[in-house]
């Protein structure tokens, strides 16, 4: 736009004041800026001989011409269009006889290709799901989408790709719960988390030393509970640990943290551990990248449709023996779907699935169990959906029981250090909690945020706190950022300095430096720390992601996926956080008015929390443990 809106400004303005055209910036140069690359790429074809270009021409247009094929249905131009270039090479390296034939036989063999696989489509669903303990089919059988009951062809073709390519041909039939393969497994007292007990694969041969995790109440006569898991990024144990605190914080209760990938060695735990790691780096490189990769990423995390809930499940499936150990009349409160249908289909009754985000697609809830979810506007969508009444419920935000039950001391603390800033801000600087994520994505963005707030910083207005989690990647980008701002820091490594470090500015006490670096080897203190750190900080600086939902003022930045985005949406409306800041200026300029003027913008956020947690927003993982624990008495 400034290309075409700016020259013939500067062309008027030329004419009518000559001095002008020595102080405006001619968009000619910005003209050659931008058609240089063009000019070299086409320079670098032109250079290449005639087989080079032959051999590249080919194989693009052999994988658009597929591509066109699977999306456009046999439509002729779909087919035609992408094959023309083919057979203009092949006319001039051969002739045109070679060239028809050649088109005409690639086409016949992708039709006929794509035809067998539509009618056998089918066959191969209906025998993959065969044995399943419920049927995903009539769950989504009300999608206003038209993907419910039996998938078409198509449909059915997706859902076997997706399985086939994560599961390859293991198949498990879990109608017989008796025979089916389990693992032992054991328990033992968590050394991070007073009263949760961590259960793990029992490899000793004498069965007596594996303890059967059951329905057997305590003394207290509370039964146990057990908190599902998988550790895929940080968002799904976050949530779980946050579930296991309210009980644990019981101590008439035994509760259990069941992390699948704990169960090891194990081939399914493998299975998943390969699933995360590809989620991981997906997140990774689209965020680095940007552009148009980050918005296929995007849609990619938002389109958990009929098709994703029907190869979830059938995952499901395969990977029951991780939970076999366990007694099925126990009652268990799963952070991720996954989890939640490998209960199901394993023969748990009494299933409870805390749905994440805010975003409602089929992937993310669970036929055969309670569906909860954070907020109303997910659960009317879910509804909509076509998910039955049954089977979902408004229970509230997945926020540990620590900050819960101290909201209204924290909010009042923060509330007294913003009328502090008003007359003197380096008497109680902003302090800032910028934690990463799970995958270790967004490291350009916080780089750059460092680099962007080093002046408030340098000057004692701000104070931050950069969790780099377990990523060693992570803590070498903030390191390098760090020197070359010029900006000194304190280093943080173990849990017991993090509990030092917020005992310390809970007491109102300053931090060694205005910046402390949190950094660890181990994954439980990589997810812990900010839930440990928010109490003791005043903004909490985050993706929209399961943090969008904490009960603490937040200003929500870039995300990562297209999904997170109606979380921040979410924490906008409540008044808790701000929209969603895609740039870094953005970002900053929220940080401006929580640390000038009055700081209104922060005392706000802090009175809606207050405000919110009066109505038991915050209460999402009290009432899902209250859930299952009267599920344990019927």
């Amino acid at each position: 736009p400034r290309l075409y809106v700016t020259y013939p400004a500067y062309l008027y303005f030329s004419q009518q004041d000559p001095e002008h055209q020595k102080t405006f910036n001619p968009p000619r140069t910005e003209l050659r800026a931008l058609y240089q690359p063009i000019l070299g790429y086409f320079r670098c074809i032109m250079s290449l001989d005639e087989c080079e270009v032959a051999v590249i021409a080919i194989s693009i247009y052999a994988v658009v011409t597929i591509l066109l094929i699977l999306l456009g249905r046999y439509c002729v131009l779909a087919v035609f269009v992408p094959l023309a270039p083919i057979f203009v090479v092949l006319w001039k390296f051969f002739s045109w006889v070679v060239a028809l034939t050649s088109v005409v036989v690639f086409v016949a063999t992708v039709c006929i290709i794509w035809s067998f696989l539509l009618l056998s489509a089918r066959s191969w669903y209906r025998k993959a799901t065969a044995n399943n303990i419920v049927s995903v089919d009539q769950f989504v059988a009300n999608d206003p989408t038209g993907k419910g009951g039996a998938p078409s062809a198509v449909d059915a073709l997706k859902v076997m790709a997706m399985h086939k390519s994560a599961a390859g041909d293991r198949t498990i039939d879990n109608r017989d719960h008796e025979k089916a393969h389990k693992y032992k497994l054991t328990a033992e007292e968590s050394p991070h988390v007073p009263g949760l007990y961590v259960t793990k694969r029992c490899i000793s041969d004498d069965a007596a030393s594996a303890e059967m995790i059951s329905l057997q109440s305590t003394a207290a006569g509370k039964p146990p509970l057990v908190i599902g898991t998988i550790r895929m990024g940080f968002g799904h144990h976050r949530i779980a640990y946050a579930a296991a605190s309210w009980g644990a914080s019981d101590p008439g209760r035994r509760t259990f943290f069941h992390d699948l990938l704990n169960i090891t060695p194990s081939d399914e735990a493998s299975l998943i551990k390969n699933m995360d790691a590809l989620y991981s780096k997906g997140s990774r490189i689209t965020s680095e990248i940007g552009g148009a990769a980050e918005k296929a990423w995007g849609a990619a995390t938002k389109s958990g449709d009929a098709n994703s809930l029907r190869a979830t499940y059938q995952m499901g499936e395969l990977v029951t023996p991780l939970l076999r150990g366990l007694d099925r009349e126990t009652p268990i409160v799963c952070s991720h779907s996954l989890v939640a249908c490998a209960a199901v289909a394993a023969g748990f009754s009494k299933v409870i699935n805390l749905v994440i985000d805010n975003h409602a697609q089929w992937f993310v809830v669970t036929p055969g169990c309670l569906n909860l979810v954070q907020g109303p506007g997910n659960y009317r969508d879910l509804r909509r959906m076509g998910v039955p009444e049954e089977n979902v419920r408004v229970a509230g935000h997945w926020c540990p029981h620590d900050l819960v039950t101290n909201i209204w001391t924290d909010c009042d603390r923060r509330i007294s250090r913003a009328v502090i800033r008003q007359t003197d801000k380096k008497k109680a600087p902003l302090r800032l909690l910028i934690p990463v994520g799970g995958a270790g994505a967004q490291r350009k963005f916080v780089t750059a945020l460092i680099g962007a707030v080093a002046p408030l910083i340098q000057n004692g207005t701000v104070q931050i706190f950069l969790n780099a989690g377990d990523h060693q990647h992570m803590r070498k980008a903030f390191v390098d950022k760090l020197d070359e701002c010029g900006l000194p820091y304190a280093t943080v490594d173990s849990m017991e300095g993090v509990y030092e470090l917020r005992d310390s500015l809970l007491s109102n006490n300053d931090p060694k430096e205005s910046v402390t670096l949190l950094a660890f080897d181990d994954y439980f203190p990589a997810v812990a720390t900010t839930d440990v750190m928010c109490r003791a900080v005043d903004v909490l600086l985050s993706k929209p992601s399961e943090l969008a939902f904490y009960c603490l003022p937040k200003i929500m930045v870039r995300r990562v996926g297209d999904h997170e985005a109606y979380s921040a949406t979410r924490a906008s409306e409540l008044g808790d956080g701000t929209c969603e800041a895609r740039t870094v200026d953005v970002t900053v300029d929220y940080l401006r008015l929580m640390t000038e003027g009055n700081g209104d913008m922060l005392v706000d956020m802090c009175e809606c929390v207050k405000r919110m947690a009066k109505v038991g927003v915050y209460d999402g993982c009290k009432v899902a443990v209250q859930i299952a624990t009267q599920m344990a008495k019927e």
